[in-house]
């Protein structure tokens, strides 16, 4: 297996990542990865790293990232922080969800997933008395705090969000009756949409308050081939609530970039990102959305950060195979700037090492500019 090969770095990390974000070609294309907790675990083991600390949106002494040579660091609060809690029992999160640990075998070693098992608003009227979260506890934006003043100045910090309004309310609420409530009781929707979207509000300001380059948002809306909700319903419910967000962040710094994730096809709703401000498309999955095809039409737009397949390069091609996508992707998607190359997800146990490396060091042979592929 071929050891990880040191980048001829011109630029900083934050230099780098600014710059193509700012649809400018950098000295190279970035890069970032994460991880499920076996994955992280294999490597740090790699890399000699006693780093038991795990977050899959961000470490807390990030050892493993700045080992790796992650071009951002990442912060997370929020409902994402709600995974990964633990891994040896079952568990229920301040949000009041039940969380089980669901195993999966892979020819490269035994995983686990957290997997949310209850909903506390599941009866109509448990919202009378539920209380959520408080954002404004201010020890929970100490390790962010930490963060930037110890890395700010040479890499780019990325506050997230994720699970921001519809992920966290149907895990409160639950998929089948939210979906329902949107279309009979809109204002117990509108109510429960409201408690993650009003946390995450406060704890994006606070971010962008705090010094941070790029604040990731979004909820999973899509499927393989499609929308799971309907774009009238994503523009009713979830678009004016995006709005204000992005809005309202980006009047703390203008010069903010903010990144929506969404696995799956959403190609109804891109035009709708774009016009609201969005900066950064996240994870562009191959298999539901063709890269070349965005970059074509909103490179100008848009930057985009991922385009890795994670469900069926990465874990069970060769390492031909891989190198070949990396080259594809940097070859259409990288000239100009604006992206960040990543596998669309975290990576999981099924990927080997090996198959890792030979991602991670081809982006780094194939992805300095000038590009010639």
């Amino acid at each position: 297996m071929k050891e990880i090969e040191e980048a001829e770095a011109m630029m900083s990390p934050k230099e780098r990542v600014l710059t193509a974000l700012d649809h400018r070609e950098p000295d190279r294309v970035p890069r970032l990865a994460s991880f499920t907790p076996e994955f992280a675990a294999k490597l740090r083991k790699h890399f000699k790293i006693k780093d038991d600390l795990f977050n899959p949106h961000g470490g807390t002494n990030h050892q493993l990232e700045l080992k790796l040579g992650n071009d951002i660091l990442l912060t997370a609060q929020g409902f994402a922080n709600s995974y990964y809690q633990r891994l040896d029992r079952d568990y229920t999160d301040e949000w009041g969800i039940p969380w089980k640990i669901v195993e999966y075998r892979t020819k490269n070693g035994t995983g686990r997933y957290t997997e949310i098992s209850g909903s506390p608003l599941k009866d109509d009227k448990s919202i009378e008395s539920y209380i959520p979260p408080d954002p404004t506890i201010e020890s929970r934006y100490e390790p962010s705090k930490r963060l930037i003043e110890e890395f700010g100045s040479e890499y780019p910090i990325m506050g997230v969000i994720v699970c921001t309004i519809f992920e966290a309310a149907w895990a409160l609420r639950g998929l089948d009756k939210l979906m329902m409530d949107f279309i009979t009781n809109e204002e117990l929707a509108d109510k429960i949409l409201d408690i993650p979207f009003g946390y995450h509000l406060y704890a994006g300001k606070k971010l962008a308050s705090r010094g941070v380059d790029i604040i990731w948002t979004g909820d999973d809306v899509g499927g393989q081939q499609g929308m799971l909700i309907s774009p009238e319903m994503w523009r009713k419910y979830l678009k004016p609530r995006m709005a204000k967000l992005y809005a309202e962040l980006k009047s703390i710094n203008p010069d903010l970039k903010i990144a929506y994730h969404s696995d799956g096809n959403i190609y109804p709703i891109i035009d709708d990102l774009v016009e609201i401000g969005l900066d950064i498309l996240n994870p562009v999955q191959p298999k539901c959305m063709d890269p070349h095809y965005l970059k074509k039409r909103y490179g100008k737009n848009l930057s985009f950060w991922g385009s890795i397949d994670i469900q069926e390069t990465l874990p069970f091609g060769t390492p031909g195979q891989i190198e070949d996508e990396i080259k594809d992707r940097i070859k259409n998607m990288g000239p100009g700037g604006g992206f960040i190359i990543s596998p669309t997800h975290h990576v999981q146990i099924d990927t080997s090492l090996g198959n890792f490396f030979a991602f991670w060091n081809a982006a780094e042979k194939y992805g300095k500019y000038p590009i010639n592929i």
